[in-house]
């Protein structure tokens, strides 16, 4: 029995190279994911209607921070797609009781919080910590977007390419 799981639980047995090969398949398809959904965010906010109406947006306006409550949201979105993609796999791996576990344990790994009330079975190990540093990397570069995206809200950016 694995730790943490029931007795009547499958759990599909990997090799250390077939977790790596997982976790990366999981990482290109989250970064595809998300550069996609960043692209996608750019284009939006950078058509030609859309243009003109952020060059007359006040930051601190009420309009201003609905915009940038979009965009976190927007952001949000794209994160929550790649969190359920790895949640999705758990589960169906039996590397976590049911669903709702995979799902917590998913959250909590992408943002490398790392709670230890959480465990995943031993041999899946090595997905869950490439997805910690798959994590860091995708909101460290939502960061930089969303960093970019109220830069031109300001008006401190120069016109977008």
């Amino acid at each position: 029995m694995t730790e943490g799981l029931p007795d009547d639980t499958q759990v599909i047995e990997a090799t250390f190279n077939e977790q790596l090969l997982v976790g990366v398949a999981m990482i290109a398809l989250c970064v595809l994911i998300h550069g996609i959904g960043l692209f996608t965010i750019k284009t939006i906010l950078t058509g030609e209607t859309m243009r003109e109406r952020v060059s007359s947006l006040r930051p601190l306006s009420f309009t201003g921070s609905a915009f940038t409550v979009l965009a976190v949201f927007a952001i949000i979105a794209i994160h929550f797609v790649e969190i359920w993609l790895f949640a999705f796999l758990y589960d169906y791996l039996g590397a976590l009781p049911d669903f709702r576990e995979a799902l917590y344990f998913s959250t909590i790994s992408y943002a490398t919080i790392g709670y230890s009330d959480a465990s995943i079975a031993e041999q899946w190990r090595m997905v869950a910590a490439l997805q910690g540093v798959l994590g860091i990397i995708l909101l460290g570069w939502s960061t930089a977007f969303f960093v970019r995206v109220l830069g031109r809200l300001e008006g401190d950016d120069a016109e977008p390419r």
